[in-house]
């Protein structure tokens, strides 16, 4: 079982930059799917950007391409999404979410790549971060 704790939230100016950083424990995230997910109140709940623990794989969302990057630093467990050239409608709350079911089921699809896929399957994440806020804001 994994634990996710993650930071680096806050307030920031629009065109500004944030880092969010997402630190595993409690076992390896090698093998797991990760994917950093946004939600607004009263909105459905967005995949930003994915990861694969053992490959580095990565997808964006149209909203993320451009302006995000998801890394992951296996040394230390973590998972980082770069947020550049912020603007209000990224304001949100940010989770990082991690699952070994997902990690496996996306590698099976042939849809879509396994990315892409660890990102719509956001219902079937177990472990989920605590959720860190982003506002974008003059």
């Amino acid at each position: 079982q994994v634990q996710l704790v993650e930071s680096g939230g806050g307030l920031v100016q629009p065109g500004g930059s944030l880092r969010l950083s997402c630190k595993a424990s409690g076992d390896s995230l090698d093998n797991y799917a990760i994917g950093w997910f946004r939600q607004v109140p009263g909105k459905e709940r967005e995949g930003v950007s994915c990861i694969s623990g053992s490959n580095g794989d990565t997808y964006y969302a149209d909203s993320a391409k451009g302006r995000f990057t998801i890394s992951i630093d296996n040394a230390k467990n973590t998972v980082y999404l770069q947020m550049n050239n912020l603007n209000p409608e990224d304001t949100a709350i940010y989770s990082c979410a991690a699952d070994v079911t997902v990690m496996m089921t996306s590698s099976i699809l042939t849809s879509m790549p396994a990315a892409q896929a660890m990102c719509s399957m956001k219902l079937g994440y177990d472990y989920w971060g605590q959720g860190a806020q982003v506002t974008v804001s003059t």
